[in-house]
């Protein structure tokens, strides 16, 4: 997601964009025939980038389905606790099976683990892929000074900067942890890559930087740092209120590099309208296979 490193510092719970969105008719399941005009979808919405295109996604595939749907902007707290109550439907970016455990845990009775967008949801420590003897944390042992001794980090007190410190400690690494912020971490990065030389830094995905730049995740074998896949989660009333729109995010599935290619080109300029549209016209077959009954 993007900004992650701003996300980490708050806990893993941002500041949202205000609990207010639009008002909820959970309205009655059509009968076969009937138009489904009078049934209000609501999709939860949190202040991540990475939430931005898969939301705005299934807005206009539900839309088109014959669906009104609204979008409530929130903190990722008030999202699931509105999927717990039906004040939400959908949320399509949930990180499992840790970053939100405790949220699937509290609300498990009210709530849906529908699909997995995507598996992808990287975060750790990254090189450029043109560094290709190292793939591991363990492979940076008796390697530190081809990167100048050095890890280039995000804000201090930041748990992925507390979790770097923790790395270099438990590997016996002599390295140090430089914070920064993301733009000054990217910044030295790209210096650093545009003259082809060994770097490590802090890296998640989904993030521009992986279109920006080839990287990789370099693995960690005492796992600090844990991937996660991003889920569709929903409100456990959705099947019996639009059963196919619950089947369609059933199916639901979409490349991590097409989440990136899309941020980024909501950084460009392009509303996230306009992104989700985008795809949609350049995903017609993949689209038509999800919403197939």
């Amino acid at each position: 997601m993007r900004g992650f490193g701003a996300f980490a510092v708050a806990g893993l719970v941002l500041a949202g964009c205000g609990g207010g969105g639009a008002d909820v008719d959970e309205g009655t399941a059509p009968s076969e025939g009937e138009s489904n005009k009078n049934v209000t979808i609501t999709i939860g919405e949190t202040p991540w980038t990475s939430t931005i295109p898969p939301t705005y996604i299934a807005k206009q595939i539900i839309e088109d389905m014959g669906y009104e749907v609204g979008i409530k902007a929130a903190d990722v707290g008030v999202v699931f606790t509105g999927l717990s109550t039906g004040d939400a439907d959908v949320f399509m970016d949930a990180w499992l099976p840790d970053m939100h455990k405790n949220f699937m845990e509290k609300y498990a009775d009210k709530i849906v683990d529908t699909a997995v967008s995507y598996p992808d949801g990287e975060l750790g420590w990254v090189v450029p892929t043109y560094v290709e003897d190292v793939n591991s944390v363990e492979d940076l042992i008796g390697k530190e000074d081809l990167f100048g001794g050095t890890v280039y980090g995000i804000e201090e007190g930041a748990p992925m900067s507390d979790t770097s410190r923790e790395i270099i400690e438990a590997y016996g690494l002599d390295l140090e942890y430089v914070g920064s912020s993301e733009s000054g971490m990217l910044a030295q990065a790209k210096k650093l890559i545009q003259a082809e030389k060994p770097v490590i830094f802090l890296g998640w995905r989904p993030h521009p930087m992986f279109v920006d730049f080839d990287l990789k995740v370099i693995e960690d074998p005492k796992e600090f740092f844990k991937a996660s896949q991003v889920h569709v989660i929903t409100h456990n009333g959705l099947a019996e209120k639009a059963p196919d729109v619950f089947d369609f995010l059933s199916k639901w599935e979409i490349p991590v590099e097409d989440i990136e290619k899309m941020i980024v080109e909501l950084d460009q300029g392009m509303t996230a309208e306009e992104v989700a549209k985008k795809w949609i016209e350049e995903n017609e077959d993949k689209v038509k296979e999800m919403i197939k009954s």
